[in-house]
């Protein structure tokens, strides 16, 4: 009899870290769609075009709430990029979809705060002739403001860093 209690013991003392997991990942998407809505604020991108522009970003949640969708637009651009945040497993992940032609992923921590999500590079598909996104940190200030920090690798592995300060418009 105490083998069986003990293999139980080590069962459920595994399923409630792979609870906790979940729930980290669930509370970092569960932050992040409190973002959906309407922003913008002016790109601080040193030696980029995009340094001093206005910047427009709409966050929306959908799929059913099982993914948040992002998108950002400024002035000049044509188009603009998406990137889709959702849970895999007992991750959050991001995928860019950039406008260099590639997807990279990224896996999204929750701060001890939590009020920053930060996002590590984990693959990229497509080509990265001409480099790829790298690295995404977003921060809640408040219920109207919130930043965003890029890093776009470029190729040779020169990092190039975007940061938006946001205010909500809607």
């Amino acid at each position: 009899m105490k083998p069986f209690r003990l293999m139980l013991s080590v069962a459920l003392m595994s399923l409630s870290a792979v609870a906790f997991a979940q729930s980290d990942a669930q509370k970092s998407f569960d932050t992040m769609k409190t973002l959906a809505g309407s922003w913008e604020g002016q790109s601080a991108a040193t030696g980029t075009p995009l340094d001093g522009k206005m910047m427009h970003v709409s966050l929306r949640v959908t799929s059913m709430g099982n993914a948040l969708v992002h998108e950002m637009t400024g002035a000049g651009r044509p188009d603009d990029p998406i990137t889709m945040l959702y849970l895999d497993g007992d991750r959050l992940l991001l995928t860019h979809y950039c406008d260099a032609g590639n997807r990279p992923r990224m896996a999204g921590k929750m701060s001890p705060d939590g009020k920053t999500v930060d996002f590590d590079f984990l693959d990229v598909a497509g080509s990265t002739q001409y480099g790829h996104m790298h690295h995404a940190v977003f921060t809640v200030i408040d219920a109207n403001h919130h930043s965003e920090d890029w890093t776009y690798m470029m190729p040779g592995d020169k990092p190039v860093h975007a940061r938006l300060d946001l205010q909500r418009i809607k």
